[in-house]
């Protein structure tokens, strides 16, 4: 489905989006366990949401996330039902992380993309584990 047309009865869609943020302070918190459980619960959130991920690394200190989505759904609406429901599951689930303040930044970066360069997109994202 990434690179496949949404059709609808009134519309037809291809919206990619490319979304990176991080934990408070940058903190490498994002290891073992909790990366673990965060990549189940981005999957979960992610599905229910309509949305299909194309592209996930978790890094120690950030998170790629490569999104194919349905028009109706904003993309601060995308990160904010994610951020906000891993944050509240992690913590209750890893009591180290009941420490930080809070367990995103309120910052993240996004990017659109269309069928050209999604596959450019994903390369990018698989090769973060290698540099």
């Amino acid at each position: 489905m990434s690179q496949e047309y949404r059709h609808r009865r009134t519309s037809v869609t291809l919206i990619n989006y490319h979304f990176v943020w991080t934990p408070r302070r940058r903190r490498p918190v994002l290891k073992g366990a909790v990366a673990r459980r965060l990549r189940r619960l981005l999957q979960e959130s992610t599905q229910a949401h309509g949305c299909e991920v194309l592209a996930l690394e978790i890094m120690p200190d950030h998170v790629h996330l490569f999104l194919n989505c349905p028009p109706n759904l904003a993309p601060d609406q995308i990160m904010f039902r994610i951020k906000g429901g891993t944050s509240r599951v992690l913590r209750q689930e890893f009591p180290i992380l009941r420490r930080m303040p809070s367990m995103w930044t309120r910052s993240y970066f996004l990017s659109t993309a269309g069928n050209v360069s999604s596959e450019t997109i994903k390369r990018y994202i698989a090769e973060q584990k290698t540099l």
